[in-house]
């Protein structure tokens, strides 16, 4: 990691996956995650998973601790609707990022807590966190840092390359960004772009009177002035993984 003002690797208008807990600010720029997609981190003293699967658009963050035990999470190489299948070194089960459950192994049935997190611009984080701290390129490994692996795969009308389940939902377009939240066993969906236009939208969930904003070029989710979890998928992962969400615009 580099301290937030010393970085000149990021561009001011690149995204981030912005994560604090406790007070402590951290980064972790997409042009490291599309290559790596899971970091192993501890934050605030909380042991967490900061996730990015770049086939599904979805930056999750989550609490690594499961039934008592730290975990630590890898790439499988296997996709399921599209969507990032982690193993935990642990036990080698498999886990679904897009909800954080246990799809197979000594944890199935298990699931992670998500934790609020958010993508933002780099130059804003550094505003709000200059002294927090940034995922450096130095990983060990030679990559392309800075270039797209997948060219051209966030048009929004294509689909995604390897196949989801519920295809057909032609609610919104394939590719189109959602602001995506889950409680209770319940799910809402809103285009970024209406959300942009709106600005702040009300929404109740499972009981609760959450309230979306878009504010400064990132979105927010808040439940009594605090944040909490949320995530900014494809709508087809949204399709597949949720398809009983409600869609409001």
């Amino acid at each position: 990691f580099a301290p937030a003002r010393a970085v000149t690797y990021v561009k001011g208008n690149e995204p981030v996956i912005e994560l604090v807990v406790e007070g402590e600010a951290r980064a972790y720029p997409l042009q490291v995650m599309v290559w790596h997609e899971i970091v192993n981190d501890e934050v605030g003293g909380v042991p967490v998973a900061v996730t990015f699967c770049p086939l599904c658009n979805t930056a999750i963050v989550f609490d690594r601790r499961a039934e008592g035990e730290t975990l630590t999470f890898g790439v499988t190489g296997n996709l399921r609707d599209s969507d990032l299948v982690m193993y935990d070194r642990q036990t080698e089960s498999w886990w679904q990022q897009f909800g954080g459950a246990a799809l197979v192994g000594a944890h199935a049935g298990d699931e992670l807590e998500q934790l609020p997190a958010r993508i933002v611009s780099f130059a804003d984080f550094r505003v709000r966190s200059p002294d927090g701290l940034v995922l450096s390129r130095d990983t060990g490994y030679d990559r392309p840092y800075g270039s797209n692996p997948y060219p051209g795969y966030d048009d929004v009308s294509s689909r995604p390359w390897y196949g989801a389940r519920n295809a057909d939902d032609e609610r919104l377009l394939p590719k189109e960004v959602v602001v995506f939240v889950e409680r209770g066993g319940e799910s809402v969906a809103v285009p970024r772009a209406a959300l942009r236009k709106r600005g702040e939208l009300e929404v109740e969930l499972a009981g609760a009177r959450l309230v979306l904003r878009f504010r400064g070029g990132a979105v927010e989710v808040l439940e009594d002035g605090r944040p909490v979890p949320f995530s900014e998928p494809f709508w087809c992962a949204v399709a597949a993984f949720s398809p009983d969400v409600r869609v409001l615009r």
